[in-house]
């Protein structure tokens, strides 16, 4: 069975057993925490969306914070005497999915 979920304004697509690295949220390292935004269930029987997906989420274990590889950008204007650079590295929650619950099947 997997999962399409979203948080922080991205959408991925979840099976039980899974790690990955979301945007940053505010829990605790090895606390629980539920993902109600579902856009889609799936399994052998075929695909659920709409209003179907009322109540189904998925559970996840926080696992890790951190920070991701520094990103550089550099902008550069050639026979200008002009270059500016600048760094970013962004935030992440590494979680890992322990469970998918499906909603309201028909």
């Amino acid at each position: 069975m997997y999962a399409v979920m979203v948080t922080g304004g991205k959408q991925y697509r979840v099976m039980q057993g899974e790690t990955l690295r979301v945007e940053k949220l505010d829990a605790e390292i090895g606390k629980d925490i539920t993902f109600d935004t579902l856009l889609m269930l799936g399994d052998e029987n075929g695909i659920t969306l709409g209003e179907a997906l009322k109540g189904a989420s998925v559970t996840a274990t926080v696992k890790s914070q951190g920070r991701a590889d520094k990103v550089r950008i550099i902008k550069f204007r050639r026979r200008k005497h002009h270059m500016k650079q600048q760094g970013h590295r962004q935030y992440y929650t590494e979680i890992e999915i322990t469970g998918i619950a499906g909603g309201s099947r028909q």
